[in-house]
């Protein structure tokens, strides 16, 4: 069974960092593409970054040159470090793994960005 853990949400002011975790579990995680997506209060739920197997990343416009998505194969972690934050990156971010048969996701974690 796959389960997938978010980490590392909180409050933030703007122009701050966080870095966000998510840890697979039940899955070959090496050979998977992982991914961030967010969702904000009232918006369909978005692309933010990815993630291959080769270490081939893809970034949402909105985030490129602000947020790095990475991985721990050994570890099983993908982690999504989100620098210069404004308060358009408030959301619950949700971690994604893609496979042939199914996708996961994860709980979710708040990121708010606020003064």
């Amino acid at each position: 069974q796959v389960q997938l853990v978010e980490s590392g949400g909180g409050l933030v002011q703007p122009g701050g960092s966080l870095r966000l975790s998510c840890a697979a579990s039940g899955s070959r995680f090496s050979i998977r593409t992982m991914g961030w997506y967010r969702q904000a209060p009232g918006k369909q739920r978005e692309f933010v970054a990815s993630i291959t197997s080769f270490g081939i990343t893809n970034y949402a416009d909105s985030v490129k040159g602000r947020f790095t998505i990475s991985r721990d194969n050994a570890r099983s972690l993908v982690y999504l470090q989100m620098d210069s934050l404004t308060l358009e990156d408030t959301a619950v971010y949700y971690c994604k793994l893609f496979s042939s048969t199914a996708d996961y996701w994860g709980q979710g974690t708040q990121v708010t960005v606020s003064s």
